[in-house]
């Protein structure tokens, strides 16, 4: 029996000296775990080789971490199954001479990004003399667990069924201020001075805007978000907008309603993606809970997502919102890695490499740059928490899926992705 025990012990180590798990464990340890910049934090590391279906390494994987923007990435997937080729822009029906529209949550409705705007045209050139609009919204203008005091900052614009300008107000320093949507101008206390420094900031409860001359920079353009309304002031802005009386419907559209496409799927996705767009994070999954359930409720719809298309995962994530705004959020790196491969599998790789920023593109600027085609990744920071979890390819063409996270470091966010950068580069010149 002894005999036995040590020939098996003797193979095992065997096994463990060949395999890649001793090598990363040895980069790991060196480039990120007891690297200086993050000796004090947390670490859970996963590579997994979908090809074989073994993880490489693991290290801390089952465990929990605020994931940050990493969130976007079950978010896209969900939008990727379920929203099709094209955005839903609205329902709408025709009665008597007024458009009844049904919000359907889509972010891109006069937004800059977006030139085409199909649903604005339909409703200008229309001869119809009015337009109603009719919403089913289950969910805050603010998401569960976001700080507050963040809701003058362009990231955190409110969420709403009918997306306008991007729910951020523009103001414009010329000649004379210029206000986009112009709705605002008898809503503001002070004018900026040209040439000097100057901030806006909005009340918390109202489209009330304070504009600073004492504070901030010279930049001539400066976005604040809405107050939104759900729905309420998105009727008043297109009023405005379309030189058409525009009010509220209170029920449900009856008889055969028509759905009205905006963009493409993948051309919100794109940016959501590299940009780490949280608004359009945020009203994405609220589509999804349109499409699926009828209604828009970011609880509803993670909730139903879980029990279904994540039911599997190895351990069950807190999933609160759509951008990874909050840090109730939960997740593991197993749990990414699942989910990435589930995604590589349904949707293939040609068109997650145009979805994920590869090296030195969006929010990967400026990092793996000498060797940019080999990476596909997700980004995610909060104050202490730094994210990475996507694909990488080795230099022996070895598909790998990864996730790094870091959670309570108190370095530079920079010094930490550098030592990911060390580590994850490592990885692919060795295999």
């Amino acid at each position: 029996m002894q005999y036995r025990y040590w020939l098996l012990l003797s193979i095992l180590f065997l096994v463990i000296g060949c395999s890649p798990y001793r090598h990363i464990n040895q980069t790991a340890q060196q480039t990120v775990i007891q690297s200086k910049a993050l000796q004090m934090a947390h670490v859970g590391i996963s590579i997994y080789e979908p090809a074989t279906g073994k993880y490489w390494y693991n290290y801390q994987g089952d465990k929990y971490f605020v994931p940050a923007s990493n969130t976007k990435i079950p978010t896209t997937y969900a939008a990727m199954k379920y929203l099709g080729d094209s955005l839903v822009a609205a329902k709408y029906i025709i009665e008597d001479s007024a458009i009844i529209l049904e919000a359907a949550g889509d972010p891109t409705f006069l937004h800059p990004d977006f030139k085409s705007q199909p649903l604005y045209d339909f409703l200008k050139e229309t001869a119809f003399k009015s337009t109603r609009l009719f919403v089913k919204f289950a969910a805050e203008p603010l998401g569960s667990g976001w700080s507050w005091n963040d809701f003058n900052a362009t990231y955190m614009a409110e969420r709403d069924p009918f997306p306008i300008y991007g729910n951020l107000v523009q103001f414009t320093m010329n000649d004379s201020l210029t206000i986009i949507p112009a709705t605002f101008r008898n809503s503001i206390i002070g004018y900026p001075v040209p040439d000097k420094p100057w901030s806006v900031e909005r009340l918390l409860g109202d489209n009330v805007f304070m504009i600073n001359n004492a504070e901030g920079t010279k930049d001539p353009v400066k976005s604040v978000p809405m107050k939104m309304g759900l729905g309420l002031y998105a009727s008043v802005f297109l009023s405005d907008t379309l030189g058409k009386k525009v009010g509220m419907y209170p029920f449900p559209l009856e008889g055969n309603s028509k759905k009205f496409y905006s963009q493409p799927t993948d051309s919100l996705l794109k940016p959501l993606m590299h940009r780490s767009d949280n608004f359009f994070a945020e009203q994405t999954l609220l589509m999804v809970s349109n499409q699926l359930l009828g209604f828009m409720s970011d609880a509803k719809i993670i909730d139903t997502l879980l029990k279904t298309d994540f039911k599997d995962l190895p351990q069950t994530p807190r999933w609160v919102d759509g951008s990874g705004l909050s840090r109730y959020n939960l997740f593991t790196p197993q749990s990414f890695v699942a989910i990435l491969d589930k995604m590589q599998k349904e949707f293939g790789m040609a068109r997650l490499k145009e979805i994920f920023p590869a090296g030195n593109d969006g929010t990967l600027r400026n990092y793996y740059v000498s060797d940019s085609a080999f990476i596909w990744a997700k980004t995610g920071t909060l104050s202490g928490v730094v994210a990475l979890s996507g694909y990488l390819l080795t230099k022996k063409d070895k598909l790998l899926l990864f996730s790094v996270l870091v959670n309570n470091h108190r370095a530079s966010a920079t010094d930490v992705r550098r030592a990911v950068e060390q580590f994850l580069v490592g990885v692919r010149e060795k295999y």
